[in-house]
């Protein structure tokens, strides 16, 4: 088996939903997780694979993973993965970062998406919140089984 130095960037911004399922990649992947905030570009190098992951907002990952990318050189190829926790899980959610991460020249190896609980405008004062308990047990399971196809492909 070929270790891979594996980074994971991750904004977690309201509930903390995105965060829980990194940790779980992280886990698995056994992955460094960051802030896009606190990395440091110049480090960002030393990584073999990069997971980009937040909640979804107005249809679209967080700003600051957008910010992130759109500084880095072309990255040869560098393998990377998407994930993302969102009211409405949509696969069509990825598909701006993706766009973004291949026009830096990397090659996307897989995604991951799954509800996230949000309780903030008309849903916290009408409904008391949606997708309460999310990400779930059954969420962390597919997000562990995700991060295992990705070992696999890896090897």
């Amino acid at each position: 088996m070929i270790k891979k130095n594996t980074l994971i960037i991750c904004a977690s911004v309201h509930r903390g939903n995105t965060i829980k399922i990194a940790e779980v990649i992280g886990e698995v992947l056994n992955a460094k997780i960051i802030e896009p905030k606190n990395l440091d570009i110049e480090s960002f190098s030393n990584y073999d694979l990069v997971g980009f992951g937040s909640g979804i907002y107005n249809r679209k990952h967080h700003k600051s993973l957008f910010n992130f990318v759109s500084n880095l050189n072309d990255q040869n190829n560098k393998k990377a993965f998407v994930f993302s926790t969102s009211t409405i899980p949509l696969e069509t959610t990825h598909k701006s970062l993706k766009v973004s991460l291949i026009d830096k020249n990397f090659q996307i190896i897989g995604d991951f998406y799954c509800k996230g609980f949000m309780n903030h405008s008309f849903a916290k004062y009408i409904f008391g919140g949606l997708n309460k308990g999310r990400p779930n047990d059954k969420d962390i399971i597919n997000a562990q089984d995700f991060a295992r196809k990705i070992n696999t492909i890896l090897n």
